[in-house]
């Protein structure tokens, strides 16, 4: 379910079945990538308030990742956030607070830096938890920035997203490896840049 920078391999069904809370569905209906919608920005920004008045102090860090985050790249219509809290495997000390305002904790990934993700109560969106200072934190944040700002690697990851979801996947997750070798290719050029 990661695509952290050492892992390249495809998460398997019975991964899927062991991180996910609740019933893993099957895709039903092709993967839509829609083109960039201006009004993503501020749907972040209400989540975040949200998730901000909830947890208070201990939101350490949260960002828009993903690739509606990114100006002009088409997506999936789903708002890709990143928090950190202080321990995210201390599920007692932020989990039944968000699960009071209608958050839906959906994957737990002890494994992969300790990983949690809800879904939230209305609008559509993928909630990811991290420790503060996890490595993987800061590969998203370069991957979005890098796209901001190169628009040459913008038009790579949109052109191999529009032709991956052509094809049928069984579970979104499935999508998302599929595009774990350009998003690498990707990364390596932000790394090499970045020193």
């Amino acid at each position: 379910m990661s695509s952290g920078e050492d892992d390249t391999r495809k998460t398997t069904e019975e991964e899927l079945r062991a991180a996910t809370l609740g019933e893993l569905k099957p895709l039903t209906r092709p993967i839509v990538v829609s083109d960039y919608d201006p009004a993503w920005p501020a749907l972040f920004e209400r989540e975040a308030a949200r998730v901000r008045a909830t947890l208070d102090a201990r939101v350490k860090r949260l960002e828009h990742v993903g690739s509606t985050s990114v100006p002009g790249l088409p997506a999936k219509p789903v708002i890709d956030m990143v928090l950190t809290v202080e321990d995210s495997a201390d599920e007692a000390s932020y989990v039944p607070v968000m699960e009071a305002a209608g958050y839906v904790l959906r994957i737990r990934e002890p494994h992969w830096f300790e990983h949690r993700m809800f879904k939230g109560p209305d609008t559509d969106i993928n909630l990811h938890v991290f420790t503060e200072g996890c490595a993987e934190v800061g590969q998203m944040l370069l991957f979005r920035d890098w796209l901001r700002m190169h628009p040459e690697d913008l038009e790579l990851y949109a052109a191999s997203k529009r032709e991956l979801a052509k094809q049928e996947w069984k579970y979104v997750q499935n999508y998302a490896d599929a595009k774990t070798d350009v998003v690498q290719r990707i990364l390596a050029k932000a790394r090499a840049a970045n020193g």
